[in-house]
C-alpha cells in the first residue's frame, strides 16, 4: 500500500462530512449571505474548480483580484506563480500586494473597508476571524481527499471548509551524525522519548557535562507551539472538536513530565529558538537533538557555519513504542474574504497555486528566490508528494530530506483543533510551562493552572 494509500484510509471517516451537495451548499443557512453577496454565482457558472465558471458565464474569468501576502522571500515567490496562472486565465489581473497580514488583516475584515480578494494567514490565527471568511465548501470539493487531514481540519469553521490548506509544517528530530556516531549512539535505536533521554545521556557522558544535548525552547510563545506539536502526536489539542479545553490531561502530562525530566537531568540546553545563545551552544557542540518543525533546516542551511553539514533529520520519537511519529507545528493556509469583491477569482488563483502541478512546483522548486526550491515546509495537497521537489539539503550532508519528511505525513494525528483564544493563551500556558523549567512548578501544576487561567481569563470571557 502506497503513503498516499495509507493517508486516505486514514482521512475515509473525516472526509465523509465534507461531501456537501451543491443544494446543501446553496441551502444552508450559514452560506446563503455569502451566496447572495456572490451575485448567485454558482447558480448561474457552476464550481470555479470543475471549470463550470469559465463554461457557464463569459466574464466569470475576467476582472482584477486584490492578493495580500505578508512581505519578504514567501511574496517573491508566490509572485512567481502569476505568469503560469495567467497563461490559463489572461484575463484575470491578479493584482498582489504585500503588506502586514497580522497587523492589518484584522482590522479591514472587522470594518469591511478596502478588503482583498484573499490572504495568506497562519494557522493559529484562523480560529479568530472565520466567521469573516468565505464559505468555499463547495468549490473545493474536488480536492477534499487529496489534502492532509490535519490541514482540512484546521480550515474547518462549523463544520464548513472557509481556508485554502497550503503549508504543511511536519516535526522532526534533527541530530549531530557526527556526535551521535563518537558517542556510540545508533539514531535508529532512538524510538521512543525515553530513548531520546537515553541516547542524551551517552552524549552527554562523552562530551562532558557542558554538553546539555537536548533543546529546550526558552520563548513562550514558541514553548506553547511545541508543546501542541507533541500533543498533535498523541492525537489531541488544547481543545476538542466542541471548543471544550482539554490540557489537563494524560497527554500534556506526558509532555510536561519529559520536558520536566530533560531540566532535572541536566540534559537541555534552554535557550530561544535559534537566538544568539542557541546558536552558540550548537556551534560549540553542547547541542545534539533539536525536536522541530521541519522548518528548522534554515539553521543547517544557513544559518550555522562549523557544524553545517553534520546536522540530519528523521521522524520523531513515538511517545510510546509502535507510537506515531508524526506530527505538525505551526504552518499556514490562504483565506477569501465574505466581503470579497471577486471571492470565485480568488478561489481560482488559489487553485491554481496549492492544488495543480504547475503552482506547488512555481512555490517550492528551484527557482530565482530559493535556487535548490523551498525546503522549510511541504505541500498539503497529497499528490504533490509524489514527486521530490526541492534539493536535498547541503546543510543535512546532503540527506534527502524531502523523503524523510513525506515518510511522516502518514502518521500525523488529523483530529486537531486549534483555539479561538490559542494566542491569548501564552500568558498562561507557554509562561507557566516556563515557570517549570524554572522549578517553580510541578508538571501537574503547570497543566492545573494553565486550565484555569485560560477558563476564567479567555474561554469565560468568550
Amino acid at each position: 500500500m502506497s503513503k498516499q494509500q495509507d493517508i486516505f484510509k486514514q482521512w475515509d471517516a473525516l472526509s465523509s462530512q465534507y461531501a456537501i451537495s451543491r443544494r446543501s451548499f446553496i441551502k444552508s443557512s450559514a452560506t446563503v449571505g455569502a451566496f447572495a453577496a456572490a451575485g448567485g454565482l454558482l447558480a448561474a457558472c457552476g464550481s470555479p474548480s470543475t471549470g463550470g465558471a469559465a463554461s457557464g458565464n463569459a466574464t466569470a474569468n475576467e476582472g482584477t483580484v486584490t492578493i495580500w501576502d505578508r512581505s519578504g522571500d514567501l511574496f517573491q515567490v508566490f509572485d512567481a506563480t502569476i505568469e503560469s496562472f495567467n497563461k490559463k486565465y489572461p484575463k484575470i489581473k491578479v493584482k498582489h500586494v504585500s503588506v502586514d497580514v497580522d497587523a492589518k488583516l484584522p482590522t479591514t475584515l472587522n470594518t469591511g473597508v478596502n478588503v482583498p480578494d484573499g490572504s495568506f494567514y497562519e494557522d493559529n490565527n484562523l480560529p479568530t476571524l472565520a466567521s469573516h471568511y468565505y464559505d468555499i465548501t463547495d468549490w473545493i470539493q474536488p480536492y477534499v481527499k487529496d489534502i492532509v487531514p490535519f490541514k482540512l481540519r484546521v480550515n474547518t469553521h462549523n463544520n464548513r471548509i472557509v481556508g485554502i490548506p497550503w503549508d504543511l509544517d511536519p516535526g522532526l528530530l534533527y541530530y549531530r551524525e557526527d556526535m551521535l556516531q563518537e558517542a556510540g549512539v545508533d539514531p535508529t535505536s532512538i524510538q521512543t522519548y525515553d530513548d531520546l533521554l537515553a541516547a542524551a545521556k551517552k552524549v552527554q557522558t562523552k562530551f562532558g557535562p557542558s554538553c546539555k544535548p537536548i533543546h529546550l525552547e526558552q520563548d513562550p510563545g514558541l514553548t506553547q507551539l511545541w508543546v501542541e506539536m507533541f500533543a498533535n502526536q498523541q492525537g489531541t489539542s488544547m481543545v476538542d472538536a466542541s471548543g471544550k479545553l482539554q490540557i489537563n490531561t494524560p497527554a500534556y502530562l506526558n509532555i510536561m513530565k519529559f520536558l520536566k525530566a530533560v531540566r532535572d537531568q541536566n540534559l537541555g540546553t534552554r535557550a530561544q529558538y535559534y537566538g544568539p545563545g542557541d546558536v552558540a551552544a550548537i556551534e560549540n557542540n553542547q547541542v545534539a537533538f533539536y525536536p522541530w518543525a521541519v522548518w528548522a533546516v534554515y539553521g543547517p542551511d544557513l544559518l550555522f557555519k562549523k557544524t553545517k553539514g553534520k546536522w540530519r533529520a528523521m521522524p520523531l520519537p513515538a511517545w510510546t513504542t509502535g507510537g506515531a511519529r508524526g506530527a505538525v507545528m505551526g504552518g499556514s493556509s490562504f483565506i477569501i474574504p465574505k466581503k470579497a469583491k471577486n471571492p470565485h477569482l480568488a478561489w481560482l488563483f488559489y487553485e491554481h497555486l496549492v492544488f495543480s502541478k504547475e503552482g506547488y512546483t512555481s512555490v517550492y522548486g528551484p527557482n530565482k528566490v530559493y535556487p535548490g526550491g523551498i525546503n522549510t515546509s511541504i505541500p498539503s495537497y497529497m499528490p504533490a508528494l509524489g514527486t521530490q521537489l526541492y534539493k536535498n539539503s547541503e546543510g543535512l550532508g546532503g540527506q534527502n530530506l524531502w523523503q524523510t519528511v513525506t515518510g511522516t505525513v502518514k502518521d500525523i494525528p488529523g483530529n486537531f483543533y486549534i483555539a479561538p483564544w490559542y494566542n491569548q493563551a501564552v500568558p498562561y500556558f507557554g509562561t507557566n510551562v516556563q515557570r517549570m523549567l524554572d522549578g517553580q512548578l510541578t508538571p501537574q501544576q503547570v497543566l492545573q493552572k494553565s486550565s484555569d487561567d485560560i477558563q476564567t481569563k479567555l474561554v469565560a470571557r468568550q
